[in-house]
Formats: C-alpha cells, sequence, structure tokens
C-alpha cells in the first residue's frame, strides 16, 4: 500500500511540473515539492484529479480565485494561493 502511495506522488509530482505551461509547472510543481509527501488518501487522490484539469481552467481557480464547486479541489486550490501569497480564493 505504501509503495502504491509513493508511486502515485511520484507520478503526481512529476505531472505537477511538466504541465504544458511554463506558468503552471511553476506554481502547481513548487507546491507540489512542499506538499506531496504529506499527501494521502482522499487528499492525493483530489491532488490527482486536479492535475488533470486543463491548465486555462487551473489557471482561472489559482491566480484569478474562480469559484470551484468541488469541495476537495477548493480547499486545494485555496492552499496553492495560500503557499503562493496570492489569498485563501473566491
Amino acid at each position: 500500500m505504501t509503495d502504491d502511495a509513493e508511486t502515485r506522488r511520484r507520478r503526481a509530482a512529476y505531472r505537477a511540473t511538466h504541465r504544458g505551461t511554463k506558468e503552471m509547472d511553476w506554481v502547481i510543481g513548487h507546491f507540489a515539492e512542499q506538499a506531496l509527501a504529506g499527501m494521502a488518501g482522499a487528499r492525493l487522490a483530489a491532488f490527482e484529479v486536479l492535475l488533470g484539469l486543463p491548465d486555462p481552467v487551473l489557471h482561472e481557480m489559482v491566480m484569478d480565485g474562480v469559484p470551484v464547486a468541488d469541495a476537495s479541489i477548493a480547499a486545494l486550490i485555496a492552499e496553492i494561493r495560500a503557499f503562493h501569497g496570492l489569498g485563501s480564493g473566491a
């Protein structure tokens, strides 16, 4: 079980830094470097869902504070915004 979580964290770390746009690579990647080691279970699953979002959508959520309907994704967006000093979100 632990190996599976570690594999998922490594995969998420790669995806966080290889998104497609340099800005999102940096924003999501730096957060992932700090936070992934402590992620497991539902929080890790929510981060994996977040990584599947298109960059333009993710950019609006993180940089512009566009509201997020999914509570687990909204919590991660708030953490990312706070990590980068962007406030708590919408």
